[in-house]
């Protein structure tokens, strides 16, 4: 059954099995989410059941405007940045920091020098940026996700999100050079 098919037969029978459906399609992956966000997998645990209760409790309002995954994936997302700027109490995990980043030039940070880090360092890379730049960049490489999915994810402009990963991207970029003293690219 197609995800729209489980929610409508679930919508109209209230039937348990139709939601256990849908955590079993999607547990795993929010799961995957919440734990790259949040660096902990008790944290990632409890999460993943939050969302499922915010999933459970807004179905019906579930429009059909986008992929039921996609929805999933805003809420995943929603609550992970909600936490970590509760968490550590900064104002705007998206703020006007990115305004004192100093423009990059469009093809000064190109997808492949980004790819092509070896896996270690990557990692070590993406856990030293900033929690919105790290989940902008996993949305985009590790998700696959089209920039109109993550501009409905964030509630953006297109043209704002490519300006975020471009900026994440130069931030990834500097923290790499910092790290591993590199030349820059």
């Amino acid at each position: 059954m197609k995800d729209s098919e489980v929610i409508h037969n679930y919508l109209e029978t209230q039937a348990s099995r139709c939601f256990d459906l849908l955590y079993r399609r999607y547990a795993s992956k929010i799961f995957s989410k919440c734990i790259s966000l949040l660096k902990d997998e008790v944290l990632a645990e409890d999460a993943t059941q939050e969302i499922f209760t915010k999933i459970f409790l807004n179905l019906a309002r579930f429009g059909e405007k986008s992929q039921f995954s996609t929805w999933v994936y805003s809420i995943t997302y929603n609550y992970c940045i909600d936490f970590l700027r509760r968490k550590k109490k900064q104002m705007d995990i998206f703020s006007d920091e990115m305004e004192k980043t100093p423009d990059v030039p469009e093809d000064e940070v190109s997808d492949k020098v980004l790819l092509e880090l070896e896996l270690g360092r990557l990692k070590t890379v993406l856990e030293n940026l900033p929690p919105g730049d790290r989940a902008i960049l996993l949305m985009k490489y590790q998700d696959g996700m089209q920039i109109r999915d993550i501009a409905e994810v964030l509630d953006k402009t297109e043209s704002a999100v490519k300006m975020k990963i471009k900026r994440a991207k130069a931030r990834a970029m500097q923290i790499r050079e910092e790290l591993f003293k590199e030349q820059p690219v």
